[in-house]
């Protein structure tokens, strides 16, 4: 490659070939040529060789005094993660990432290339195949008015399109305000084929000693829809609770 390069600057200063004919001649760009004309000029032949890609400098490497921090923090913790030393060390001032951590714990040989400790979660999603086949319900609460005050909301959502069926207000999580909400999604959008709710009161009796039927459970057996519940102390499905009014 020298060799090609230093054949390139001669025929540019010693037989007068212009820039553009020996650019195109050798397959490369003008800035090309005149690069190697640069380096030619400052260095000789040693300017021609290849050169090292590296940047002089990385804005984001972690420094010397964070580095050892992060080492010796997981010296005295082996258990801690990435995540747990970036939370420990922020409150001593030293600001870094998590990939960061990883990488500085990976260089000291303290973690396995590929094994890094992932978030395990519980909950499995799974979209219905089309409208109406499934609503997830739920009642949230703590949204805010400008009297210091606070209502609750009957949310409701399609499995298959996620279109909101129910963003009903009341002041208060009573049976007869969320039954009137549902049978008003239930008029305005169709009739589901399932619904799936936590297992709160106003949902379901079912663990009610006895079991009793509530007036949820009851609009849903005489319109002929399945309740399904989630599983007691799970989360639902968080899709549900950020999703944004069409």
């Amino acid at each position: 490659m020298v060799e090609q390069r230093y054949k390139a600057v001669l025929a540019v200063i010693g037989d007068g070939r212009t820039v553009t004919e020996v650019a195109a001649s050798w397959q490369v760009s003008r800035q090309t040529v005149h690069a190697w004309l640069a380096r030619y000029e400052e260095s000789g032949l040693e300017g021609l060789a290849d050169r090292s890609h590296r940047p002089a400098s990385c804005p984001h490497q972690m420094g010397a005094t964070v580095e050892i921090a992060v080492l010796e923090a997981r010296r005295k913790h082996p258990g801690w993660g990435p995540r747990r030393i970036v939370h420990e060390l922020s409150k001593a001032g030293l600001v870094t990432s998590e990939s960061g951590v990883y990488r500085a714990l990976r260089r000291a040989g303290l973690v396995e290339p590929g094994r890094r400790r992932r978030e395990q979660r519980e909950w499995k999603r799974w979209e219905r195949g089309r409208p109406n086949e499934l609503w997830q319900l739920d009642v949230v609460g703590g949204i805010g008015l400008a009297d210091g005050t606070s209502i609750k909301c009957l949310t409701g959502i399609d499995d298959h399109s996620r279109y909101v069926v129910s963003a009903a207000l009341m002041t208060r999580e009573r049976t007869q305000a969320v039954c009137d909400a549902f049978e008003a999604a239930l008029r305005r959008h169709g009739v589901p084929e399932q619904v799936l709710t936590d297992n709160g009161k106003v949902f379901t009796g079912r663990f009610n000693h006895p079991p009793t039927e509530v007036l949820f459970d009851r609009i849903c057996r005489v319109n002929g829809i399945e309740h399904l519940l989630t599983k007691p102390r799970s989360e639902p499905d968080p899709v549900s609770r950020t999703v944004s009014v069409w």
